[in-house]
């Protein structure tokens, strides 16, 4: 049997070894493409590396990238394995479920004000649910139940262009007055519980993150409890 006939006689008979041998190669084109990392600052929490990278048309060029991680062997590009770096907090408040829990937050890469959804770090030894409900009592003072989110909390990639960073999203109910006593004194942080009305404006009028306004846009054509979606995860 020519080689041409044994592959074709394994594509027939065995489909999935072709489905294995298709992933594998995948994998190691993309391995292939970088050749070699190297850390430029040392920083607490984001450190710019630079990958020496090789394009599609064989041509290369140093790759800048921000990562949290702190050092080159955790680098997702290196270990592939998606752990999430942050939690973003979807809370909805109110006896009727009718506001969302938002944060107007002074960002200096802007220089200016911008609303978000809740977030914060992992820190090593929490998992994202205990993320979740120190990081809404930190930033707005309220309690927070988490619900489960299945697939829908895990993490997602941020800004893949120019950082590995991904977070997941924590779904739940928040109850409590909103307060700013328990803020770092670096932080600016405006809490707003915001109805569809408010929502509304926000995105018309507002700087807003680009995962807070795909949030508000659910938030705003859902009917009833917005987390009712998440009743029908698979």
């Amino acid at each position: 049997m020519t080689n041409r006939e044994d592959a074709m006689h394994n594509y027939l008979h065995f489909p999935y070894l072709n489905d294995i041998l298709y992933k594998y190669e995948f994998r190691r084109n993309i391995m292939d493409r970088v050749k070699g990392i190297k850390k430029l600052t040392d920083n607490r929490f984001l450190n710019l590396y630079e990958l020496d990278a090789r394009f599609r048309d064989g041509s290369a060029a140093p790759y800048y990238v921000a990562s949290r991680r702190k050092g080159i062997d955790s680098l997702k590009a290196v270990t592939h394995d998606n752990h999430p770096d942050g939690v973003i907090l979807y809370g909805v408040h109110g006896e009727n479920r009718d506001k969302v829990v938002l944060i107007r937050q002074f960002r200096y890469p802007i220089n200016g004000y911008v609303y978000e959804f809740p977030a914060g770090l992992v820190e090593p030894g929490e998992d994202m649910l205990q993320a979740g409900i120190r990081e809404m009592y930190e930033e707005t003072g309220l309690d927070f139940m988490p619900v489960d989110g299945g697939a829908f909390s895990r993490p997602f990639f941020t800004t893949v262009g120019m950082t590995d960073e991904s977070c997941g999203t924590v779904y739940g109910y928040c109850s409590g007055t909103p307060t700013n006593a328990h803020q770092e004194g670096t932080e600016d942080i405006q809490v707003i519980l915001a109805d569809r009305a408010e929502c509304r404006r926000i995105l018309k009028e507002e700087n807003v993150a680009i995962m807070c306004a795909y949030m508000l846009m659910h938030f705003i054509a859902s009917e009833g409890d917005p987390l009712a979606f998440l009743n029908h995860k698979e």
